[in-house]
């Protein structure tokens, strides 16, 4: 049985602030004690730098550095640590994919695939790329529920796709989307797969092999880690064609005055510089955590609690819901007749966090007829309790309400 009750005593946010309602799990969540611990440790026993030291010390301290690759990989099913890269977070992870392998690999008239429901940092990049080489932006068409369907993919899907990039999970529709089939009709015209998994990773198993994709971002901060750590998967003969961001310390073997410079082998030549030594080993601990409660038990307990939720949401006619078929936790609606950020200022004077504004899905309005909206973003911490109280509390939210909390 899944103990809500028990796991919330791991989180030291909840025992701080017993009052508080936390649905803004999208944009970071809360940490267990364990990463809390972890980034203790690190200051309080090892505090040197890795790969850098001839002392036993940075040796220990690089040994548990390098080997949280071996427990990333383990989680997401990658083939061997080889294939995961440190990076400051998803955002560096997307910029990687963009400017590391498509600025190298396309040419003028090739073809980019989006989705208008991308997050600026998987779409911004891309803007950049099609300008520097010539390339072309074609978006895929969604359904009403945000979601790739095969027909709507086949009918953007020619030889001059070269790139396919999307968000698993929209961090506005929460629908998951079919990774497996997309990477396997994508490969058949020759191109690649760029998975946002930002809002995927955190919430359901992950299986890069399985699902064949190419690429893979995701955040630390997202699932239960410290801020300013990423993580960048790519199959190994996808990052040879790479180059990196950045040139600096540590990535390189040698250089010469003349110009001439060799780096260090794949993933090392990607990380150029001083490392978030703590920060990873927090994600270590982030990610020991999440294996051990198991993340198909996460995955099932949040459908539940997604279920719930728009089942409670259909008892009140004051609002609209913009994803009402969403696969786990992502709640976008509006107040009738009240603007997002005020429903959002009155939710907080109840003690309820939720996301008020466009969520960095800058062009996903035009689609769904909304400028902005009101987002409440569970995690498997939540509770229906927190879902009733929401719900309480929305069934009486007006404009004079809203205005009045703020003034």
């Amino acid at each position: 049985m899944f103990d809500v009750k028990a796991i919330r005593n791991d989180f030291p946010m909840f025992q701080n602030n017993k009052e508080f309602i936390y649905l803004d799990s999208s944009a970071t969540s809360f940490k267990p004690q364990v990463v809390i611990d972890a980034v203790n440790d690190y200051y309080l026993n090892h505090s040197v730098n890795v790969h850098r030291g001839d002392y036993k010390l940075s040796y220990d301290t690089s040994v548990l550095y390098d080997g949280t690759k071996d427990v990333v990989a383990r989680f997401i099913n990658a083939k061997n640590a080889e294939e995961i890269i440190y990076t400051s977070g998803a955002t560096a992870s997307l910029n990687l994919v963009a400017f590391g392998y498509a600025l190298n690999n396309l040419k003028k008239d090739d073809i980019i695939l989006l989705t208008e429901a991308e997050h600026a940092s998987n779409i911004l990049p891309w803007f950049e790329v099609a300008k520097r080489k010539g390339a072309i932006i074609r978006y895929i068409p969604l359904d009403q529920d945000g979601y790739i369907t095969e027909e709507n993919l086949l009918k953007v899907l020619d030889e001059k796709v070269k790139i396919c990039t999307f968000a698993e999970i929209s961090n506005v529709m929460g629908k998951i989307q079919n990774t497996k089939m997309i990477a396997s009709l994508v490969h058949k015209v020759g191109g690649v797969v760029a998975v946002d998994g930002a809002q995927s990773v955190p919430h359901k198993p992950t299986d890069v092999i399985d699902s064949d994709i190419d690429f893979l971002s995701f955040s630390s901060h997202k699932m239960l880690g410290p801020s300013g750590v990423g993580i960048f998967y790519g199959k190994y003969d996808l990052l040879k064609k790479m180059t990196p961001l950045y040139y600096g310390g540590d990535s390189n073997a040698l250089f010469y005055r003349d110009g001439r410079f060799a780096l260090k082998d794949i993933p090392t030549r990607f990380e150029s510089g001083t490392p978030n030594i703590e920060g990873v080993l927090g994600l270590r601990a982030a990610i020991d955590y999440l294996s051990h409660i198991g993340m198909e038990n996460i995955e099932n307990y949040e459908k539940e609690l997604t279920a719930y939720l728009h089942e409670k949401a259909k008892e009140l006619d004051n609002i609209e819901v913009y994803n009402p078929n969403s696969d786990i936790g992502i709640f976008a609606f509006n107040v009738n007749g009240v603007f997002a950020q005020d429903v959002g200022g009155y939710l907080a004077s109840c003690n309820i966090a939720v996301r008020s504004g466009t969520h960095c899905a800058k062009i996903l309005p035009d689609v769904i007829k909304a400028s902005e909206t009101v987002r409440a973003s569970l995690y498997f911490y939540n509770t229906k309790e927190e879902i009733d109280y929401l719900f309480e509390v929305l069934k009486d939210c007006d404009l004079d309400k809203c205005l009045g909390a703020i003034l």
